[in-house]
């Protein structure tokens, strides 16, 4: 009898093993994904103040929203602290850390060879020899100048012409040689004024030198030069003079709410700093960020002119027909417009 218990048992327990082992395998949970850091330093300015700090923080915003990513900014307020700045976040672990402008170059080389395993963007920037951690995101700023040009040159009544630019550096260089270029091509007699200003962050020498200008019978100004350029486009409209913006489209930034002397805004001449930082971030959330070069431009609508807005009406429609020609003429690369730094 007990045999046959002994028995029993041991059939039971080989049935069981049996089923056991012919039952649906457990699926794995996944990992929960851990979300991304960003973090954003600024060149010398605020995530607010209307220059390419305001739009490379918009974009990291519209990809923080649509990835569901952490996040977090500095601003920087003197060059002495960009890599003080740069460094807070890498001590914190974020992945990837976008910085802003040609000026934050150094800082940003120094922190990404110390800390390789972080994914840095720059904006205004770019290596050689490349970075392999960096993303350098720059723009040909000399063809949203030559638009900036034409629109300028043919809009003039008194064949003069201004530009109130920041620092020299190769971003601004290239803005104000296309204007020059640009307006020549559409009005070969028209004089070009300019000036550089040392500094980004100079509103009221922005104003002096567009006023001196227009001292000088010049009756469009083109800003470029972040806060220095809009105080010489603000003083510059509200005399009345054509102004023209820079980097985003001004209309909604140094004229928001209708400042005075928005009405005589005629265009800015675009760089799209917002898509550029975007892509950067997604690339990172992709599993497809590279360091290098990423090049936005007429090609890739990373650069161009704004809207007329409320000054369309006073812009003729030969003027208009002949800009669009112009930037059809860029995008398939019939167009150059002959600068060379």
């Amino acid at each position: 009898m007990r045999k046959a218990i002994l028995a029993t048992i041991a059939l039971v327990v080989a049935v069981s093993m049996v089923l056991a082992a012919c039952g649906p395998t457990p699926t794995p949970v996944p990992p929960r994904p851990v979300a991304l850091k960003v973090g954003l330093v600024t060149d010398v300015g605020k995530v607010n103040d209307g220059t390419f700090n305001e739009f490379a923080y918009k974009g990291m915003m519209r990809a923080v929203d649509e990835f569901k990513l952490k996040s977090a900014f500095i601003e920087t307020l003197a060059p002495t602290d960009y890599e003080k700045n740069i460094s807070q976040f890498a001590e914190e672990k974020y992945d990837v850390i976008i910085t802003v402008g040609f000026m934050i170059g150094d800082a940003t080389a120094a922190m990404a060879k110390k800390y390789p395993n972080i994914k840095f963007a720059i904006v205004d920037f770019a290596y050689d020899p490349p970075i392999a951690n960096v993303m350098g995101l720059v723009f040909t700023e000399d063809q949203s100048g030559y638009l900036a040009g034409a629109l300028a040159g043919l809009m003039t009544k008194s064949n003069v012409i201004g530009i109130v630019c920041g620092k020299e550096i190769p971003p601004v260089v290239k803005f104000r040689k296309g204007y020059e270029n640009g307006a020549k091509s559409v009005n070969p007699n028209v004089k070009v004024l300019g000036v550089y200003i040392d500094s980004f962050t100079a509103p009221d020498k922005g104003k002096e030198a567009a006023l001196s200008q227009i001292a000088e019978k010049a009756d469009v100004i083109f800003g470029a030069g972040g806060p220095t350029g809009s105080g010489g486009i603000k003083a510059a409209a509200e005399k009345g003079v054509w102004v023209i913006g820079v980097d985003q489209d001004e209309y909604f930034t140094t004229f928001r709410d209708k400042k005075p002397g928005y009405d005589k805004l005629i265009s800015s001449a675009m760089k799209r700093v917002d898509v550029a930082v975007y892509t950067a971030i997604a690339n990172a959330v992709k599993g497809t960020f590279k360091g290098g070069t990423a090049v936005f431009d007429a090609t890739n609508d990373g650069v161009g002119l704004a809207p007329f807005h409320d000054a369309e009406k006073n812009i003729p429609k030969a003027v208009q027909d002949k800009l669009a020609e112009i930037a059809k003429g860029m995008k398939e690369g019939k167009i150059t417009t002959g600068v060379k730094l």
